[in-house]
C-alpha cells in the first residue's frame, strides 16, 4: 500500500508535536503549539492538509511516529525526517515555511509547508 506523502510530511511536523514539558533553561524560542499546513506541488499525494503540532525544547517529535526525527534550532532552522520524507525550512517569530520531499512506492512527491504559532 502506498503511503500518503502528505501524511508523512504531517508526521514530520507532528514531530513538532511532542510530549516533553519545556523547562525554563532548555526552552526554545519556538516552543509551543503550531498549526502546519502541508501543500503538495508535485506527485500523486494528498493536495493539502493542516495539522496541530508542538515544539518542545526545540525538539521535533510526534506521538505515535517513532521514526520521526528532527529539531528547530535557536535561529529557527527546521530539519525533520520521517520514513524517507524530509522537510526543512525556517521559523521566525510566530510563523514559518519550508519545503518537503520524499517518495512512496517509487513515486516522488514534494511540496511546501507553512506554519503559524497558535
Amino acid at each position: 500500500m502506498r503511503l500518503d506523502r502528505s501524511r508523512l510530511c504531517c508526521g514530520l511536523w507532528l514531530a513538532v508535536a511532542c510530549v516533553a514539558t519545556p523547562s525554563a533553561v532548555l526552552a526554545s524560542p519556538f516552543d509551543g503549539q503550531w498549526t502546519v499546513t502541508i501543500v503538495t506541488n508535485a506527485g500523486d499525494c494528498q493536495p493539502s492538509a493542516s495539522y496541530p503540532v508542538v515544539v518542545s525544547d526545540g525538539r521535533i517529535s510526534a506521538a505515535g511516529t517513532g521514526e520521526l526525527a528532527g529539531k528547530v534550532n535557536s535561529s529557527g532552522v527546521v530539519r525533520v525526517s520521517l520514513q524517507g520524507a524530509h522537510g526543512n525550512g525556517q521559523l521566525s517569530g510566530n510563523s514559518g515555511s519550508g519545503k518537503w520531499n520524499g517518495a512512496s512506492a517509487g513515486v516522488a512527491c514534494s511540496g511546501r509547508w507553512q506554519a503559524s504559532r497558535n
